[in-house]
């Protein structure tokens, strides 16, 4: 299965790309889309979309893992953010690629444990895929971040479907 990680932003919108096969994971590609910061906003968000589609249109994708925008900045910010995500969603419906959002702490959580800063998702990103996932720009590690933690997700949801994992399999209750 091949996983799509997305970190959405208007000026910088990091991707990685990661193969899962049973329990090994391998990233195949990660970087950033970067329009021109100098554009108005309706032409970066049509080139973040242009962006993505030759993306898609080199790598096969399963599945995209996108992180869900977060509150805490000023509304001009989130608007620009809900606009950039728009532009990627749209060009993921487009085609056909199931998405899987989820937010910041839960990313952090998946990766690196608790409230990680995001230097120390970066080094958990490069400690789980070795060399190929070291040195990557902020914005491709967190998507990577966003990647791996579909991974982890679908994983543990997978166990606990079989009744491996969870409160009902120990025997605790809900």
């Amino acid at each position: 299965m091949r996983v799509l990680g997305i970190d959405p932003g208007s000026r910088f919108t990091g991707f990685g790309l990661l193969a899962l096969e049973g329990s090994r994971v391998a990233l195949l590609e990660a970087g950033r889309i970067v329009p021109d910061a100098g554009l108005p906003v309706p032409e970066r968000l049509g080139r973040l979309a242009a962006g993505l589609a030759e993306l898609l249109d080199r790598q096969a994708v399963d599945v995209a893992a996108v992180e869900r925008a977060f509150h805490g900045v000023n509304s001009r910010s989130l608007i620009v953010l809900a606009e950039a995500r728009g532009a990627l969603l749209s060009v993921l419906a487009q085609r056909g690629i199931p998405v899987c959002e989820y937010a910041p702490a839960e990313v952090k959580a998946a990766v690196a444990g608790g409230r990680a800063t995001k230097e120390q998702v970066g080094r958990m990103v490069g400690l789980l895929l070795g060399p190929a996932g070291r040195g990557l720009p902020a914005d491709a590690a967190d998507a990577v971040a966003v990647a791996l933690c579909y991974s982890r997700r679908r994983h543990l949801d997978t166990l606990s479907e079989r009744g491996g994992v969870g409160p009902a399999a120990s025997g605790r209750a809900r």
